[in-house]
C-alpha cells in the first residue's frame, strides 16, 4: 500500500470530481490517501515547496514547479468562458491597465490570463471569495472572479469588463483556456504509480458524471451558500470531457498559454511533463 498526500479545492468542481474516491466508491486500489483541501493559491504554495504527493494547482504555478509530472485528467479548462474582470462602474477594457484590480493570487491562471490581456500595473492579491466584496466597498477599481462568483456577480450589482476565458478562445481559434492541473510529484512516486493514479482520478471523475444526483449532492458541502442550481451550472462549466482526459486539445492549449506568456516575457521557457 503506498501512502500519499492528495491536495483539492474546497470548491464544488473539485469536490464533484474526487467524489468516487472520497466516497469509496471509486476504489484507490494500492494508494492509502489523505486529503489535503485547501484553496488553490495554498496549494499551489505547497506544491512550490514539494509537500504533496498528488495535488491540484494552477496552470500558472507550473511554471514555478520542479519534478512534478501533469495528469491527463482532472484538468479545469473553459470552453469559451473562464475567469472574469468585473467592477462596479462600466469601465473600457482598455482601460484596466491603469485601475488596481484584484487578483486571487499572483500563481493563479486568473492572473496570469490578466497580465497577457491587459499587463496592468496596480494589483492586489485578495483572497478569490471577498474578491466581490472588494470591488463593491470600493477598494478596487476591478477584480478577476473565479468559480461560482463567475456566473452570481450580477446579484451584487457588478458590471462584467471582459470574460477572459471568451477573449482567449477567440485569440486562439477555438482553444479551450487552461486554468487548473493535477501533478504528481516525480519525486515520491514513480511515473508508473502516477500514470495509476491517473487512470484511478479518472474513474473518479467519470462516475461522478454518471452519478450526478449523488456526487452532486455530496459537491453541495462546498457549495458556499450557493443554490444548487447555480452548483450545477458551475459543475457543467468545469467537469467536461476535457476534465476526463485532456488529449490533444488540452496539451495545446497549456503549451499555447505558457509561449505566449515566454513571447510577453512574463514566463521563463521550461519543459512541460504530461503523464
Amino acid at each position: 500500500m503506498i501512502d500519499i498526500t492528495l491536495g483539492h479545492t474546497p470548491d464544488s468542481d473539485d469536490a464533484f470530481m474526487f467524489y468516487g474516491l472520497a466516497s469509496g466508491k471509486v476504489s484507490s486500489r494500492d494508494f492509502r490517501i489523505t486529503h489535503i483541501i485547501e484553496d488553490i493559491e495554498k496549494l499551489n504554495k505547497r506544491a512550490l515547496n514539494h509537500e504533496l504527493d498528488v495535488t491540484a494547482i494552477s496552470v500558472h504555478a507550473y511554471a514555478f514547479l520542479k519534478d512534478y509530472i501533469v495528469l491527463r485528467s482532472g484538468g479545469s479548462f473553459g470552453i469559451n468562458y473562464g475567469p472574469t474582470i468585473l467592477a462596479k462602474k462600466k469601465i473600457l477594457p482598455t482601460e484596466l491597465s491603469t485601475k488596481i484590480i484584484a487578483i486571487p493570487g499572483k500563481m493563479t491562471s486568473a492572473n496570469l490570463l490578466l497580465s497577457l490581456f491587459s499587463s496592468p500595473t496596480k494589483i492586489k492579491e485578495i483572497p478569490f471569495h471577498l474578491i466581490p466584496d472588494a470591488i463593491v466597498n470600493n477598494e478596487v477599481d476591478a477584480g478577476v472572479v473565479i468559480h461560482e462568483l463567475q456566473v452570481t456577480y450580477e446579484q451584487l450589482g457588478l458590471h462584467k469588463i471582459i470574460d477572459l476565458g471568451a477573449w482567449w478562445h477567440s485569440m486562439t481559434n477555438g482553444l479551450p483556456v487552461p486554468l487548473g492541473i493535477n501533478v504528481a510529484s516525480n519525486k515520491t512516486l514513480t511515473l508508473k504509480q502516477i500514470r495509476d493514479f491517473d487512470t484511478i482520478f479518472n474513474t473518479s471523475i467519470v462516475y461522478g458524471l454518471n452519478n450526478m444526483e449523488e456526487t452532486l449532492n455530496y459537491a453541495m458541502k462546498y457549495a458556499r451558500g450557493q443554490t444548487q442550481n447555480i452548483i450545477l451550472k458551475f459543475v457543467n462549466m468545469y467537469v467536461n470531457e476535457i476534465t476526463i482526459d485532456m488529449g490533444e486539445n488540452g496539451k495545446k492549449a497549456i503549451e499555447g498559454i505558457f509561449r505566449l506568456a515566454r513571447e510577453k516575457h512574463l514566463l521563463p521557457k521550461f519543459p512541460i511533463n504530461f503523464a
